[in-house]
């Protein structure tokens, strides 16, 4: 199988499969910042339950080349060229954290290729009506996506140097994170298993750019090119209650939007958690 995809306008997109060649295919849409090596279930677990997962760099993380001033919204694009290039017509798309509205953006902008989609611990629009964006996200997040806002090439100069120390030595990044991660948090991050996927996530993710990072935080606060009330496919939204990187309330705005979405609230559960629940959402995405 390739481990690049070319899309139309020359860009490359480094891709990875897992699990059975066979199988159903799912995408997997990483977190902000993230890659295509993210953390994901045991090949085992997705043999047997006759899964291929698709997981690919977003533009400018990892081995895919930057792709300036994209919008949410493009990741369907991206999604599609891939997927043609395996022979995929169909297929469903979980996104985690900074990924979770791209996989909406599937769902809402291919309707007929794909089959459900899984939005985890994910963000709304920022022109949500009705909601307060920024209540019960930790002052960091706050800061950081004030300044992506207000001051795009401050929030640009703030992620270069940081991204170049977490390439440099991962782990920082885990203890920038320490002082908001909740007892459960702490305990999934602290997994050697986990903690190595985590750690291998960021150094592939920053690798050889910032660019996908500052991307990302770009698109998700900026118009994402979609609206999430014109989803027609089945939308499983999951959320942590005590999630305090992207709160419960935005996946509680996209329910009350989404005609056919089931939400999902883990009364003790907090943002990594999700890393625990994504079998359960896998074996979700396969039931149709």
């Amino acid at each position: 199988m390739p481990d690049h995809v070319r899309t139309a306008d020359g860009r490359r997109l480094r891709i990875e499969i897992a699990g059975d060649p066979r199988g159903r295919p799912v995408f997997l849409l990483h977190g902000m910042p993230g890659s295509r090596v993210g953390p994901r279930p045991r090949s085992l677990f997705l043999y047997q339950r006759g899964a291929r997962l698709i997981s690919y760099d977003r533009p400018g993380y990892g081995g895919s080349d930057r792709r300036p001033g994209r919008r949410v919204a493009d990741v369907a694009e991206d999604v599609a060229r891939v997927a043609d290039a395996l022979g995929l017509d169909r297929f469903a798309v979980a996104g985690r954290s900074g990924g979770a509205p791209h996989a909406l953006a599937c769902a809402a902008l291919m309707p007929d290729r794909v089959t459900r989609a899984a939005a985890m611990v994910g963000l709304a629009p920022r022109d949500a009506r009705g909601l307060n964006w920024f209540a019960g996200m930790a002052p960091s997040n706050v800061t950081e996506f004030r300044t992506a806002v207000s001051d795009p090439e401050r929030f640009a100069a703030g992620i270069i140097p940081r991204s170049a120390r977490i390439r440099d030595d991962p782990a920082r990044l885990l203890e920038e994170l320490r002082a908001d991660l909740t007892a459960d948090d702490r305990l999934i991050v602290s997994d050697n298993t986990v903690r190595s996927m985590l750690l291998r996530n960021y150094r592939e993710a920053l690798g050889t750019s910032p660019y996908g990072w500052i991307d990302d935080a770009l698109a998700l606060t900026g118009p994402w090119g979609f609206d999430p009330a014109s989803i027609k496919v089945p939308v499983l939204l999951w959320h942590g209650q005590e999630d305090v990187f992207s709160p419960a309330s935005h996946s509680a705005w996209l329910a009350e939007r989404i005609p056919r979405a089931t939400a999902v609230l883990e009364p003790s559960a907090a943002h990594f958690a999700a890393l625990r629940a994504l079998p359960r959402v896998l074996e979700w995405l396969l039931s149709d």
